[in-house]
């Protein structure tokens, strides 16, 4: 038997042979492909677990940068109030009306009763708005004097009781132009430092996780994922997110928004507001309709007409500082150092950066886009509802700027509407809830425009040119401000905001390879 085997072995051992080969080849093509099955497998669980954790970090920056606008809005208000003191004027306007019922012989209005205390239109008979219902602030709280008797007696003759009636017109007017103008710079102020902080705060969040980019593909990091904490001061050696003392520099630079920037913004706002309604009686009955076109034109004048002016309407002289005035800003804020910004290169690109970013049309765009919702809060739900008792409707904004959806012939005096904007003054400043910054950023492209800040210019921030030194220009004063604000309007109607960071991660890794290549 032994011998037959070998004989048939003998016989067949090409076949053999030939089959082993084939079973060997297949076992080593299967366990290839099931190799190669299993690195794919990983590599996308690799890649699924890295832009999962982008896009957690991303959105928790963006729920600092809604913090932070709260920390920083209430000191651009506190300005902002201090310079137009609409309650004064309205307090000054009822000591007028307590004057003349003295001399009437009428009782005071404080002896009235438990009401707060009125203000009386420029006609008898009239009544208006409460300081302390419809702005939240006492007359009495304002600090000034008791009694303010004007052309009291009756030496002073109708020539001293025309100069009365004439200073109370004007009393009027500048609480007309006031109040108008108050809350309309504070919209304005909420939506510039809304943008500026999204910007900023997404800038230094994409150098934290480029950094974390840059540990993890050197086998600095022993975790597989990308941390959520910032850990930039761990480690002084790392090179990108890790300089605590640039970063706040560079944060400190929306000091000239809430200390200067504002204030020309209310200048020119209130151009506009005298332009617009400057030949507005206190008198006059106005309808929803009216107060909204007069509004809108006031936009106009302020924002532009157009797409076109609009774009080249420049709120970088509102935003940062000349560079001029870098400096200044810095020592201003306790941030003076031993180097000017202009010698810290970090520094210099961040504010350039800002610079190009703040100067470009998607900035004017979803600027446009947050006055919209500011304004649509005010004006459309605000004033509507409570001046001219309209029913709550949906917002709608568009580009041209708020629009109600049904036009009511409803006429109320101006001076009620008036008080409204004195009210929600201080709800835009420091409402808490604070409704207006809730409505600006429930507007989708801004968390597009900040999706597209963040994931944006990754080999720049990775390796800066050679060529750049102190005092040379900008980076991206070239090149790669022109690739991102292009990119920018290619989707500025509609910005994904997912889609801006789902390949942010491998673009992240591919800077990284191109700067160890030799």
């Amino acid at each position: 038997m032994l011998s037959a085997s070998r004989r048939w072995l003998k016989r067949n051992r090409t076949p053999l042979a030939v089959g082993i080969g084939v079973v060997g080849a297949g076992y080593v093509v299967t366990q290839y492909v099931l190799g190669k099955i299993s690195d794919v497998r990983e590599r996308m669980s690799s890649d699924r677990i890295a832009r999962e954790n982008l896009r957690r970090r991303f959105e928790q920056n963006q729920e600092d940068c809604t913090f932070t606008v709260l920390a920083l809005l209430p000191t651009a208000t506190d300005n902002i109030l201090a310079e137009l003191e609409t309650e004064r004027i309205t307090f000054e306007l009822q000591q007028q009306k307590a004057a003349k019922l003295a001399r009437n012989g009428e009782p005071h209005p404080s002896e009235l009763g438990s009401g707060p205390p009125s203000v009386t239109d420029v006609d008898d008979g009239k009544s208006m708005i409460s300081s302390q219902s419809e702005s939240g602030i006492h007359a009495s709280q304002m600090g000034v004097p008791s009694q303010a008797v004007v052309g009291d007696g009756p030496q002073d003759g109708g020539q001293q009781v025309q100069k009365a009636r004439k200073t109370k017109m004007q009393l009027w007017n500048d609480l007309k132009i006031s109040a108008i103008t108050r809350s309309f710079t504070l919209i304005y102020t909420l939506a510039l430092l809304t943008l500026l902080t999204r910007i900023q705060l997404n800038l230094l969040g994409r150098r934290s996780y480029l950094s974390s980019v840059v540990s993890l593909a050197s086998g600095g990091m022993e975790q597989s994922t990308i941390s959520l904490e910032n850990h930039d001061d761990d480690n002084s050696d790392q090179a990108y997110g890790n300089d605590f003392e640039t970063n706040r520099q560079y944060l400190t630079f929306s000091w000239w928004l809430l200390h200067r920037g504002w204030k020309q913004v209310m200048l020119k706002v209130e151009e506009a507001v005298k332009e617009v309604f400057g030949a507005l009686s206190i008198r006059d009955d106005i309808t929803m309709e009216r107060f909204s076109e007069l509004t809108l034109e006031v936009r106009k004048r302020v924002e532009g007409a157009t797409e076109a002016e609009r774009n080249a309407g420049g709120w970088l002289e509102y935003v940062l500082p000349p560079k001029d005035q870098e400096d200044f800003v810095l020592k201003e804020s306790g941030m003076a150092s031993d180097r000017s910004t202009s010698e810290i290169a970090p520094l210099r690109r961040l504010i350039d950066e800002t610079s190009d970013l703040v100067d470009s049309p998607p900035f004017s765009h979803v600027l446009t886009l947050l006055l919209d919702a500011g304004y649509s809060t005010l004006v459309d739900q605000k004033v509507a509802q409570q001046a001219f008792k309209m029913p709550p409707v949906p917002e709608i904004s568009d580009i041209d700027g708020p629009r109600i959806t049904e036009v009511v012939d409803t006429k109320v005096k101006l001076p009620i509407v008036l008080a409204i904007l004195t009210r929600q003054a201080h709800s835009i400043g420091n409402g808490v809830p604070n409704e207006y910054l809730q409505a600006m950023e429930q507007v989708r492209d801004l968390e597009g425009f900040a999706a597209v800040v963040y994931s944006s210019n990754w080999e720049s921030e990775i390796r800066p040119p050679e060529e750049e030194v102190p005092g040379t220009e900008s980076l991206l004063g070239k090149g790669k401000a022109a690739e991102t604000i292009s990119s920018l309007q290619e989707s500025v109607v509609n910005i994904d905001p997912i889609g801006a960071l789902e390949s942010a991660w491998g673009n992240a890794m591919e800077t990284v390879e191109k700067t160890r290549a030799p």
